[in-house]
């Protein structure tokens, strides 16, 4: 039986944390957790430890490429948006099991194949899965890019919540000072 050479696997096998951000950007609010990714990257000096990837609407076949590799992450946080029948704008966090069965887009997060990845990745593969979600206002029926202004107002909370709980150290971005901790620039506040 042969080896395989841990190079030779995608960064986001090997590193111990990978965030995902999911969603379809042609469809509102339904871009959120592509925001979510773009704003870390803007704001963030992400850690070496951790994978960053925008994944749109491709996120089934990474998910069953994590499922089929003998080296995966110790913790996948995927960022979308779900109609959750909650407050346009809020942001909460909901285990790959209830993820509700109603779907954004043909290839949301949403649908059955997606969410049972999930619970094979937390359940049989033994990777820590969390979903960060932000409740969508209305989505647009045709093509319409942008999110909301509710929707858009949560994009920099829901990347404050990431870097509070799961990287409390990676240091944010600033033109004036080079790069501080986010306790620093807000006085402990975050």
């Amino acid at each position: 039986m042969w080896e395989i050479d841990q190079a030779d696997l995608p960064e986001f096998c090997r590193k111990p944390t990978l965030v995902l951000g999911c969603g379809n950007i042609l469809f509102g609010d339904d871009g959120f957790g592509c925001a979510v990714v773009d704003y870390l990257e803007a704001h963030y000096r992400i850690p070496e430890a951790v994978c960053l990837l925008d994944v749109g609407t491709g996120v089934r076949k990474l998910l069953f490429t994590l499922c089929l590799s003998s080296v995966r992450p110790e913790r996948l946080l995927i960022l979308d948006a779900i109609d959750a029948g909650r407050s346009p704008g809020e942001i909460f966090e909901i285990d790959p099991g209830d993820i509700p069965a109603v779907k954004l887009d043909d290839f949301s997060l949403h649908q059955l194949p997606t969410s049972n990845l999930l619970r094979e990745l937390q359940e049989s593969c033994g990777v820590e899965v969390r979903v960060l979600a932000c409740q969508t206002g209305p989505l647009p029926e045709e093509i319409s890019q942008g999110l909301s202004k509710v929707v858009s107002a949560a994009v920099p909370r829901a990347a404050e919540w990431l870097i509070r709980e799961y990287f409390p150290r990676a240091p944010m971005r600033s033109a004036r000072n080079g790069c501080a901790r986010p306790d620093e620039l807000t006085g402990g506040m975050v």
